[in-house]
């Protein structure tokens, strides 16, 4: 694990942030843990960063094979741009890294499939190319319970904060009672 004062974790903001959804496609999502939890809180991931303006970037790795993103994750979406690849990692895909530099965002707020490959490999590219890493642990899985666990605790010693859907939101509301918290507080009672 690391420790606190061997990196310094900035705080979630609407200004600082990006959403990274990883790969949630018709073949593999039936097959993942925890995949109607998973759904849920991607949804809700979506509809918050939507409704506070949070660039979002969504990623399909080899769609003729694996099928598209899911239908509620393509609904929840205002636009459905998906980045296909072929890398495991997001990063392998010149389009993907243009689209993250033009958010000029530092900070990615990570969500998808599968936590020890596709999520892994995303997540320890960004870190080495200088980006901070939140992986939201309850809108990440993979096809076995141990395979999102160690998956979780590599990227964690690579220097990525693992999180969770309700920690970022707070995180980025800071405060109860202001017009964004209302705006979203229909998302928090979900």
């Amino acid at each position: 694990m690391i420790s606190m004062t061997e990196c310094s974790q900035t705080p979630a903001t609407k200004e600082n942030s990006v959403l990274v959804v990883i790969d949630i496609q018709e073949k593999l999502y039936p097959h993942v843990e925890n995949r109607k939890d998973l759904r849920k809180n991607v949804v809700k991931l979506i509809k918050f960063c939507r409704t506070l303006d949070i660039p979002i970037i969504l990623s399909e790795q080899y769609p003729k094979g694996l099928g598209g993103t899911i239908e509620e994750v393509k609904t929840a979406l205002k636009s459905y741009e998906p980045e296909e690849k072929t890398s495991f990692s997001c990063c392998g895909i010149p389009e993907f890294e243009n689209k993250l530099k033009d958010r000029g965002r530092k900070l990615a707020i990570i969500a998808g499939i599968e936590t020890h490959v596709c999520v892994f490999q995303t997540t320890r590219d960004l870190l080495q190319r200088g980006y901070e890493v939140h992986v939201l642990a309850d809108a990440v899985s993979s096809r076995k319970k141990a395979d999102k666990k160690v998956g979780l605790q590599r990227m964690n010693e690579q220097g990525a904060t693992i999180s969770s859907t309700e920690m970022f939101m707070f995180e980025v509301l800071k405060e109860a009672g202001t017009p964004e918290f209302k705006q979203v507080a229909p998302l928090l009672k979900e």
